[in-house]
């Protein structure tokens, strides 16, 4: 079983590292930028085609991340630049490009990653049924707290703790916010339409390995919809709960609201791959969504070594109407991959404790 786990690991991070690697290659050679070498994987290289537009297709062993190596991608806009022998004329170096340019490419990888996940949305919702995303309860358990504090079924969750939610997907991520106090505050609209505050302890239950969990007692209607227009409204909506629920998690990474134990690297994901597999298709498929989402999200952020650091970057030169210096911007990047591959390293190894 865990062969096909593996090989199934290796081709959905090969498939969401492909579709946004493609963006940048794609968008790059658009705008006549010179392409040196498109790889998926990183480490030593174990497949090499050279194509006729003199650019370097590889596959690289671990297959985690992936490149395209871009002439002038951090202002190496050097004339005596060689390829086969010949000068690389100056207009085919990224940094030379108009800075709308520039930006398209860095950010083509994120919404490619984005256009993935939405179809792969819209097949589930085709295939498999679609359902309503609304935070309405459809049962609640007996003696459990939300019985206790009189919630019914056919309530609807408007907010916990003042924070609005349009799904139960950004519901469950702020029930997993630490909590200064024991009670959590929930905003519910009766079916009357009445809307009342109710504040709510959940029951902390232990399992057989010391794990808490807080239980409320309540379970969110999850009511099939039909119809074309219903489908598609369900991917759309299905991908902005994920975007927001990815939101939360990473606004309580900052905040300190959630702990980084909660993170995962590649072994977790393996984890959850192994589970998905023996869910069925079905999860396996939204495995991919959810992932790309994450994958598109993490690389927008403004931090340097992500697409996100490079577009700010980009944004700094239109502002003050001159280039960052070129050191300078090296090294912000350099720092920011080491401190991803740190924090790679400290949450693969915590992955591992875990499963021991």
């Amino acid at each position: 079983m865990w062969f096909l786990t593996l090989i199934v690991f290796i081709f959905i991070l090969g498939l969401i590292v492909l579709v946004h690697e493609v963006g940048h290659f794609l968008w790059a050679k658009k705008f006549g930028v010179f392409i040196y070498e498109f790889s998926i994987g990183m480490g030593p290289v174990i497949f090499n085609h050279k194509g006729k537009d003199g650019i370097n297709y590889n596959i690289r062993a671990v297959p985690i991340g992936g490149f395209v190596s871009m002439a002038g991608e951090v202002y190496e806009d050097d004339e005596e630049t060689k390829v086969d022998g010949k000068k690389l004329a100056k207009n085919k170096f990224l940094c030379n490009k108009p800075i709308w340019q520039r930006v398209i490419v860095m950010a083509a990888g994120v919404v490619n990653n984005f256009i993935l996940a939405l179809v792969l949305l819209l097949v589930m919702a085709f295939i498999w049924g679609s359902t309503s995303l609304k935070p309405v309860i459809d049962s609640v358990e007996n003696d459990s707290p939300m019985q206790k504090a009189g919630i019914v079924k056919g309530d609807t969750i408007l907010a916990i703790n003042n924070k609005k939610i349009s799904s139960w997907d950004e519901g469950v991520i702020l029930l997993h916010y630490k909590n200064n106090k024991d009670a959590y505050k929930f905003t519910i609209e009766h079916e009357d339409g009445k809307i009342e505050e109710y504040e709510i302890t959940p029951e902390v239950k232990k399992d057989v390995d010391g794990v808490e969990t807080k239980v409320f007692g309540v379970y969110i209607n999850q009511e099939k919809t039909t119809g074309f227009f219903n489908k598609i409204k369900y991917a759309f909506e299905k991908f902005y709960a994920t975007v927001s629920s990815m939101y939360l998690t990473i606004a309580g990474l900052v905040t300190g609201k959630i702990s980084f134990d909660a993170l995962s690297g590649p072994v977790g994901i393996f984890s959850v791959v192994d589970e998905s597999i023996e869910s069925g298709l079905y999860t396996v498929v939204y495995l991919i969504a959810y992932l790309s989402i994450n994958v598109g999200i993490i690389n927008i952020l403004p931090f340097p070594a992500f697409d996100g650091g490079r577009i700010l970057f980009l944004l700094i030169e239109k502002v003050k109407g001159s280039p960052v210096n070129q050191k300078f911007e090296n090294w912000c990047h350099t720092i920011g991959f080491i401190l991803i591959l740190l924090l790679l390293i400290f949450v693969t190894i915590h992955d591992i404790i875990r499963l021991f």
